[in-house]
Order: structure tokens, then C-alpha cells, then sequence
């Protein structure tokens, strides 16, 4: 199974850590600043998601330094 990512786009602070830092692969700048998963990783909304196994390390490393834990990466 693929790993799941979410993003609590509420609790966002658009810091940009998980998409200019840790893990671009995954995680980019939507319209409105808020982090939002890559259009083709989507799974319905913009902050959910199912990866890659290969990505779910780097995956996870945004998550931990998500200032906010507004991340989280979970196995489906």
C-alpha cells in the first residue's frame, strides 16, 4: 500500500518548510501560499494525497519539521 499525506491546510502557516526544504517531490505552494500535496500524488482535496513508497522518508521528514504538525504521513 502507498503511504497517505495530509495536510491540515487550516493549521498551515505557509512557512514553506515541506515544499522549498525538506520535500518538493511531495509538497508544493498552492495559490493561496498554503502547502498543498503535487497534483499528481492527489487523492480529492489539495492537501491529501497517497505517494510513493520512496517518497514517504522524505515525506515524513517535512512532517517532523513542520513547525506546526500540520503533516502527517500515515501507511494506507
Amino acid at each position: 500500500m502507498s503511504p497517505r499525506v495530509d495536510v491540515d491546510r487550516e493549521e498551515c502557516t505557509s512557512c514553506g518548510v515541506c515544499y522549498n526544504d525538506e520535500c518538493p517531490q511531495v509538497f508544493m505552494e498552492g495559490e493561496d501560499g498554503i502547502s498543498e500535496v503535487q497534483e499528481k500524488y492527489r487523492a480529492g482535496e489539495p492537501g491529501q494525497g497517497n505517494i510513493p513508497e520512496d517518497l514517504k522518508e522524505c515525506a515524513s521528514n517535512a512532517a517532523d519539521a513542520c513547525p506546526v504538525d500540520a503533516i502527517t504521513v500515515e501507511d494506507d
